[in-house]
């Protein structure tokens, strides 16, 4: 698959670059419209590795406590029922910088503001069905990798 304007990143890290993890999900109308293989090829074409993969579908309880962070804002209940409106699909991604390089491999939370090549251009239909999820930072991170893969 072509991936536009982004550069492949598929080059071995430095001794200096950071490995680092990130959660990813993709979201329920990525999974029902079946692009999650192609999202899975894009992020490994970029360098990235995905260590654990999970289906599930969450309730409103799990949506409610993951999303949290949002209870105060107008949007809150809609994307707790649109998160748990099907399946999704939660990933451990690792790899060199790999919070900032997803981040920038997931583009703009608006598809029809991300750069070419990304993966909410690709395949988001709307600033709330964007897509994918990433975490914002590594402590993110890791407080969403440990709210998923508790085993991890």
């Amino acid at each position: 698959m072509n991936s536009g304007h982004l550069p492949s990143q598929s080059s071995p890290p430095n001794s200096e670059t950071p490995l680092e993890k990130t959660l990813g999900i993709i979201k329920p109308e990525a999974v029902t419209a079946g692009h999650v293989e192609a999202i899975l090829d894009l992020i490994q074409q970029h360098g990235l590795k995905i260590e654990k993969k999970r289906k599930l579908s969450l309730t409103r309880e799990l949506a409610a406590a993951f999303y949290e962070i949002h209870q105060q804002k107008p949007f809150f209940n809609d994307l707790v029922s649109y998160m748990t409106s099907g399946e999704i699909i939660v990933l451990i991604i690792s790899g060199a910088n790999a919070v900032a390089k997803y981040r920038a491999l997931m583009g703009s939370t608006d598809p029809l503001q991300a750069e070419p090549g990304t993966i909410r251009k690709i395949f988001g239909e709307s600033i709330e069905r964007n897509a994918v999820h990433g975490s914002d930072s590594t402590e993110n991170a890791s407080r969403e990798i440990a709210f998923f893969f508790k085993d991890v």
